[in-house]
């Protein structure tokens, strides 16, 4: 984002599966294996240098590239070719796990695949700061070479058990069931608005993790981060937080509590098609 540095030399970033901007979109089928080729390509880079990948990292659901869903079998493909390269593959679920997508209690598994690694955070401790690193045990058993490994706060006995209250209520109140009723209710109350209004390009999202991307042209695709910017501040206005995403920030980013109910889900709809009618210029 603005202001950021990039990445060091030794990370190589893959162009994002994107299937709203990017080359191969939603209606192919094949979208999913052709994003994968990029990794490929990646792969065959480091080979021309004489090197190998360490490992490939990314959030299952891309939620600071904009709220984005991969096309099927990208994950699957993709940490297909790191393994056959003597790569790991590692799952960034600190917005995405604990049943976010409804579907799933971790968003990979609706990409069919079995990290080698998983990184958590926020929703573990449901405020409280907690955070997690899941491993097999052929990689936990590496650090077992004598090197003390030492963390201050690691372990902390309060922390881990609000991380085992967090779960038991996740599980006792149906968290993953309700969030994918309540997301059906709002993608049933915010797709009609990409109809009516041509500043809405694309809705997007399963369970409580959505994304509505704002466009000054449909066909160009030219990002309203301006636009973006003025509908989340009158919704603060107006009683309700959303924020910006994406690398234009012009991705409203719809991701609520897991508590958040229908009546909640109307009334963050009829609210943002009340600001979608006002002047943006005032």
């Amino acid at each position: 984002g603005p202001g950021g540095t990039g990445a060091p030399d030794w990370v190589h970033a893959v162009p994002l599966a994107d299937v709203y901007r990017g080359p191969y979109k939603a209606g192919d089928a094949q979208a999913g294996f052709k994003y994968a080729g990029h990794v490929q390509e990646a792969i065959d880079l480091l080979r021309r240098r004489g090197r190998s990948p360490a490992g490939f990292i990314a959030e299952s659901c891309p939620s600071v590239g904009g709220q984005i869903f991969f096309p099927p079998g990208y994950l699957e493909n993709v940490y297909r070719l790191v393994r056959q390269a003597g790569g790991l593959c590692i799952a960034d679920e600190v917005q995405t796990g604990y049943g976010r997508i409804g579907s799933h209690f971790y968003a990979f598994e609706s990409q069919k695949v079995v990290p080698d690694i998983v990184v958590l955070g926020k929703p573990i401790g449901n405020g409280h700061p907690l955070s997690a690193v899941i491993t097999t045990a052929e990689i936990a058993a590496a650090f077992d070479n004598g090197m003390e490994f030492f963390s201050t706060f690691g372990g902390n006995p309060v922390s881990c058990a609000v991380g085992e209250a967090v779960l038991r209520i996740v599980q006792k109140e149906r968290l993953l069931e309700h969030a994918l009723t309540v997301g059906e209710q709002l993608l049933k109350g915010l797709q009609p608005l990409a109809k009516r209004y041509p500043l809405v390009g694309d809705v997007r999202g399963s369970g409580l993790f959505l994304g509505v991307e704002l466009v000054k042209d449909r066909l160009t695709l030219e990002p309203a981060a301006e636009e973006a910017a003025f509908i989340v501040n009158r919704m603060r206005e107006l009683g309700i937080l959303i924020g910006t995403d994406g690398p234009w920030h012009n991705v409203l980013k719809i991701r609520p509590p897991m508590p958040f109910n229908l009546q909640n889900a109307d009334f963050l709809t009829a609210t943002l098609e009340r600001v979608l009618e006002e002047n943006f210029s005032d």
